[in-house]
């Protein structure tokens, strides 16, 4: 069986192990050749970041460009010393770049060639730029002209975040190259702000409706993580790739369930039950209890592959456009995003008044101020709050009686 391919690979690229070690080459399709573009197949050698450069830099770039009828864009040489494309070529070789995830990794590529891209007054790229020439003025022009996309459309987070990349892309090819890389960084001290947009909290009603229109659809599993993205608060990526059936009542612990958060590496045993007996989390337990079991991880989707007869586990972008199409189809506000259904749920626990560290016991966080950016305020919180000074007060004046 062919292994997946990581998120990132460029098109038309092959992989051949060859005397232990693995080389790249980058194949011409069939429908180029046979349309006589004038290109050819050629080796990448055996470095994969140099081999993906080449890929998404000139070759994919040049094919589609002949495809579509457009000019094809001039080779990119990101190998000289001194220039901003080296710079940021510098940075992802370095372990502080290829330490983060692939979804890390691929956003970072976005932004920085979103950067080495953008085309100056005099035709050209900000990426063939000799690092000397690139002064504090220089980059907040590049700012400002990046917080407006190609309609006019502002993008203030996209560039600020373009920013902050660069600056430490400079920061770390300075260490790693000192003698090309000038010591002041002019991506620092910008000052930049981003005021970025609370996400919407998913209630428990709406949850409940989009557990029902997923199970009419025929995607209850869509329910079930929804579910334990509210009550148990894990996030969709470990729900949907890494939360286990082995994970559910294990042997040693029947009456818990072990919810691992990979962003922080916190384990949270969540009991099922309390000491009574009563069940903690009966809308979710019940579910589970019921559910067939498919496969290693509990959430998988509803349908078999058609060519492995098995339930594969979701991509997380064909998740996301299922949610969004059940959550459309329930009637669901659209700001309502699965990520709120985690806020939901701490929002909730703030609603019946827990303690601080309460919550932070049952979501992994490990501090008050992560916590607060999900358990956001509400004017239940306010009027119970009200009602407590309210008493206070009372109390103290000797007006209960």
């Amino acid at each position: 069986m062919p292994r997946a391919k990581p998120a990132g690979w460029p098109r038309h690229m092959l992989a051949k192990r060859l005397a232990g070690s693995t080389a790249y080459y980058w194949n011409l399709p069939t429908w180029a050749r046979k349309a006589n573009v004038p290109m050819k197949s050629e080796p990448l050698g055996r470095d994969y970041g140099e081999a993906k450069r080449r890929c998404d830099d000139i070759l994919n770039p040049q094919l589609d460009a002949w495809r579509t009828g457009r000019d094809a864009p001039a080779p990119v040489d990101r190998r000289t010393p001194g220039t901003v494309d080296w710079t940021f070529a510098v940075y992802k070789s370095t372990a502080r770049y290829l330490s983060k995830s692939a979804k890390t990794r691929k956003s970072y590529d976005s932004v920085l060639h979103l950067v080495s891209a953008h085309e100056l007054k005099d035709g050209r790229r900000f990426g063939s730029l000799a690092l000397v020439s690139v002064t504090p003025g220089a980059a907040d022009r590049l700012f400002d002209r990046l917080r407006f996309n190609a309609i006019g459309r502002e993008r203030n987070r996209t560039a600020v975040r373009a920013m902050r990349i660069c600056k430490l892309a400079w920061d770390v090819a300075r260490r790693e190259k000192p003698e090309f890389v000038p010591l002041t960084n002019p991506f620092a001290d910008m000052r930049l702000s981003h005021e970025a947009k609370p996400t919407r909290p998913v209630s428990f009603d709406e949850l409940m409706t989009f557990v029902a229109a997923a199970d009419a659809a025929g995607e209850p599993s869509l329910g079930t993580a929804a579910m334990i993205a509210f009550f148990w608060l894990q996030r969709q990526v470990d729900i949907i790739s890494r939360l286990a059936w082995s994970h559910y009542r294990p042997r040693e612990a029947p009456d818990t369930v072990k919810i691992f958060h990979h962003k922080t590496r916190a384990l949270v045993d969540v009991p099922l039950v309390d000491t009574d007996g009563t069940p903690l989390w009966p809308e979710l337990t019940n579910r589970l209890d019921e559910a067939p079991r498919r496969g290693t991880l509990i959430v998988t989707r509803d349908t078999p592959d058609r060519r492995r007869k098995t339930h594969l586990p979701w991509r997380e972008d064909y998740f996301r456009h299922r949610v969004a199409a059940v959550r459309a189809a329930a009637g669901i506000d659209p700001e309502a995003k699965f990520m709120g259904l985690r806020h939901g749920g701490n929002t909730e626990a703030a609603d019946a008044e827990l303690t601080d560290a309460q919550m932070r016991a049952l979501s992994g966080h490990k501090t008050t101020a992560a916590l607060l950016r999900y358990a956001q305020p509400t004017v239940e919180q306010r009027r119970k709050g009200a009602r407590k000074r309210l008493d206070a007060r009372t109390k103290r004046g000797g007006l209960s009686e």
